[in-house]
């Protein structure tokens, strides 16, 4: 019956069943049988304009993981250690300047750290005792006037070059606001953190917080954090599009009319350290609203915290600018100005944006140029953002997201064996299993596209969503039978099996 649909009818069935719409079709050659299967695995995608399913498991694994370290009472198992012999034979240069803070700058307490994460407790009138967490928001200072839909009153007057600056060093000024948490409250303050658009276009980051912090203390913080961008000047363009640098085999970029070499980033660097006047380029702070509310893990309101932090993760950060579904007019000519801002600012040492103001950039090539940087911070989609979405402390959970990911996994595995279904050891084909010789059993190799053609992803796609439908019948049975004291404690939204396996025998195998 299947392969009678249409390839869009396929891939809205896999849409509805969570099955991933654009796998990555291996080959797989059992060495010791000469078996050759077929293997498609999910794509991984974090956004759902590419891949629904894909983007949706990820934002339901991220909530687990926010919802498992947020309110312990005990602390996490340490992080694993790195393995000394992946560590460079050499300490990449660090200028390193003075610490000491801005005059404009309050002042805030500096307290020995003590080796603890979780929360302190307090007991209420009637005896009970309680370890309350936190759930604040940090946002950026006022660029302008804007309206309720985020867009300037004034575009002429509105700051975009600071609104661009602050949003593509925003990482950093979060940095700076848990080292000061941390100096402050005398605890090693854990952290699970998301960046998201506010209407105007401008990151704000919201954050659960393990434990409880006093509410001045945070409004001193975020009054007092700042991070100094120390670069070379770069408020006026030197070249225009019509005259830019010149590359050279021997002096690297040069001016176009006199040929003289430009200063490299280390020679622009070593002059900036050598002026007693110099000041940093730009200077980030935090704006005046601060939300901040006390969670208490037995009160609904905190699964309901943990949803909002991952709403807008499978969302790009201009997809979540307005809750309607298209831009208006006037927000698409506001994200216009301020991606046009962004597109012609420097991102980095390495960025080719350094030649519009007269610098080489750092470990310069030829064919650079100005507005063609192929960093993420210039995509109109991030708006300057173009690090991480998801901001994680060491010691939240003290697990990586592939532990998250195989706890889950272990979860559905003891339910289906308890139940008397057969879970298939997807570990079999792995690519680390070895023969009795010590070679690699299962070579993978990644299917040619240009033998992936539509009958071989429909075959892929039928087989993924039988598979996932079956999967889901007999999970559903299982928990069932196990009743309600036995069940797993959170649906497995994020786990699917392998996509669609084909096992044939020979060298050469077609999925038709």
């Amino acid at each position: 019956m299947w392969n009678r649909l249409p390839t869009t009818a396929i891939r809205e069935l896999a849409e509805a069943n969570g099955v991933c719409i654009r796998p990555v079709v291996h080959e797989v050659t059992d060495t010791d049988t000469g078996h050759v299967r077929v293997v498609a695995t999910p794509c991984g995608a974090t956004l759902a304009s590419k891949c629904p399913p894909c983007a949706q498991k990820r934002r339901v694994l991220r909530m687990q993981q926010c919802r498992e370290g947020w309110h312990l009472e005990e602390e996490p198992p340490g992080p694993e250690p790195k393995d000394p012999e992946e560590k460079p034979d050499r300490k990449p240069t660090r200028r390193v300047r003075s610490t000491r803070r801005r005059q404009d700058a309050p002042d805030l307490p500096h307290l020995p750290i003590e080796k603890r994460t979780v929360g302190s407790t307090f007991i209420s009138r009637t005896g009970k005792t309680y370890r309350p967490s936190m759930f604040v928001t940090f946002t950026l200072p006022s660029y302008g006037a804007v309206r309720e839909d985020g867009t300037p009153r004034n575009p002429k007057t509105y700051n975009y070059r600071r609104a661009a600056l602050d949003a593509m060093h925003f990482p950093k000024l979060i940095d700076r606001v848990w080292q000061n948490l941390r100096r402050s409250t005398g605890y090693q303050v854990q952290y699970f953190a998301t960046v998201e658009a506010q209407r105007r276009g401008a990151p704000h980051l919201h954050a659960a917080i393990r434990g409880a912090i006093p509410r001045e203390l945070l409004r001193a913080v975020s009054r007092a954090t700042y991070h100094q961008v120390w670069w070379p000047d770069h408020s006026t363009p030197r070249y225009l599009d019509d005259e830019l640098p010149v590359w050279t085999d021997e002096h690297g970029y040069v001016d176009p009319a006199t040929g003289v070499p430009l200063p490299t980033w280390d020679e622009a660097m070593d002059e900036l350290d050598a002026d007693p006047e110099a000041r940093p380029a730009h200077t980030l702070r935090l704006g005046s609203q601060v939300d901040m509310q006390g969670i208490i893990a037995s009160e609904g309101d905190a699964d309901r915290r943990v949803a909002y932090l991952t709403k807008y993760l499978a969302k790009s950060f201009t997809d979540s600018l307005n809750a309607a579904p298209e831009l208006t007019r006037r927000q698409r000519a506001h994200v216009r100005r301020l991606h046009e801002e962004i597109r012609h600012l420097p991102c980095s040492p390495r960025c080719s944006n350094w030649l519009r103001f007269g610098i080489q950039p750092s470990e310069a090539a030829e064919g650079m140029a100005p507005g063609a940087c192929g960093s993420k911070a210039h995509a109109e989609h991030t708006l300057g953002c173009g690090g991480r979405r998801v901001l994680v402390s060491r010691k939240w959970t003290g697990k990586t997201l592939k532990i998250h990911q195989a706890d889950r996994a272990e979860v559905v595995r003891q339910t289906l064996l308890a139940a008397g279904v057969e879970v298939p050891e997807l570990e079999r084909i792995d690519a680390s299993v070895v023969r009795e010789d010590g070679q690699q059993r299962f070579q993978w190799r990644v299917w040619d596209p240009l033998e992936a053609r539509a009958p071989v992803y429909r075959q892929v796609m039928t087989r993924a969503i039988a598979q996932r439908i079956q999967w889901r019948t007999d999970y559903e049975a299982a928990k069932a039978r196990a009743g309600p004291t036995n069940a797993p404690p959170r649906p497995p939204d994020n786990q699917r099996p392998l996509l669609g396996v084909a096992s044939v025998k020979g060298e050469r195998s077609e999925l038709t």
